[in-house]
């Protein structure tokens, strides 16, 4: 088997086509995603968070800010979608997401789909929580937010043009600061190569998540390198609480100062290749100086429209063939035993 774009990558580690049943195969992503305005992660109206332990070695709980995988994975795959219908491969008519799922295009095939008694397809994308590497009381900022009149004060007019009531309209809600780092890997499972490349392009792409607002939710991916094994390897959590230890030892965490992206990366790097001599797996790994003749061909690809197209016009072209295989079968049996 030879590779049609990429020449970095053993051809062994890719299989030809999207398997249906699960073929032991893993690509993972390890991405630092740094904060650029102030994003917003809630539920219910609060920053979500969680009380972790602060290391491996250091002892002390902590909270962090928590990033819920949905945050992480649906932004991503939306920026897929866009990539496609540019590209002239699906229409926001054959294929709305979360109301009517085409089941036949990259990003229903790769990243799942589930419509009730019409079927479903489980993500070939695992994403689980990512952390911040620092404390939540070093993370987020408070801001009180208002809606001034337009004469540009925050009292109303009143009658034959008295002065009025004092706005109530004013609320807090707390935002996560600029300069904060989620350790996160995303897993391909069984990539052939246009569906990892499809996945990376949508990694590097991506530009805002959490809360979909104008002014916030600015974030930057930061790729320091991809592993490929036969199995999954270490948690977001442990990569993080590793890093923490890293950067405590190298007296790089002085707060209230926000990291060092350098430093950051510098413990990233370090901590997960630690991390990787410990697994129990086989793994090939593109981290640091090895990743970068990888991460180069990749933007290459992904910056040259030609190249880009064919890309995603092989990634249809499998997606629709596992459709045609297995999700017509499915959904045939699912109207027999009805």
């Amino acid at each position: 088997m030879s590779l049609s774009f990429l020449t970095t990558v053993d051809a062994k580690l890719f299989l030809t086509e999207i398997p249906y049943k699960p073929m032991g195969k893993y690509a993972h992503f390890l991405t630092i995603r740094v904060t650029e305005s102030y994003p917003l992660f809630q539920t219910d109206g609060e920053l979500n968070k969680a009380r972790v332990r602060a290391g491996i070695k250091d002892s002390t709980t902590i909270s962090r800010i928590s990033m819920f995988k949905r945050k992480q994975s649906t932004p991503e795959r939306l920026v897929g979608r866009e990539l496609l219908r540019n590209y002239g491969l699906m229409t926001a008519q054959e294929c709305e997401y979360n109301v009517n799922f085409a089941m036949n295009n990259p990003d229903c095939i790769i990243y799942g789909f589930a419509i009730g008694d019409s079927g479903s397809e489980k993500s070939k994308v695992v994403v689980d929580t990512a952390f911040s590497i620092t404390a939540f009381d070093e993370s987020h900022e408070t801001f009180t937010l208002n809606a001034p009149y337009e004469n540009g004060t925050m009292t109303s007019k009143g009658e034959n043009g008295s002065k009025g009531e004092t706005s109530n309209l004013i609320n807090q809600q707390d935002h996560i600061k600029p300069q904060v780092f989620f350790p996160s890997i995303i897993t391909l499972k069984d990539p052939t190569e246009a569906s990892f490349l499809y996945v990376f392009n949508n990694i590097l792409r991506t530009r805002h998540y959490g809360a979909q607002t104008t002014r916030t939710g600015r974030i930057r991916n930061e790729l320091i390198g991809v592993v490929f094994a036969d199995g999954e390897i270490t948690s977001n959590l442990r990569w993080t609480q590793a890093i923490y230890d890293y950067m405590k030892s190298n007296k790089t965490l002085n707060p209230p100062d926000p990291l060092n992206e350098d430093d950051v990366t510098t413990a990233a790097k370090s901590t997960i290749q630690t991390l990787m001599a410990d697994e129990f797996i086989v793994h090939t790994d593109f981290i640091g100086d090895a990743f970068i003749p990888l991460l180069d061909e990749v933007k290459t690809l992904t910056s040259s429209e030609k190249k880009m197209k064919a890309i995603l016009e092989k990634a249809d072209a499998e997606a629709k063939k596992y459709a045609n295989k297995y999700i017509s079968k499915k959904k045939t049996a699912a109207k027999a035993e009805s």
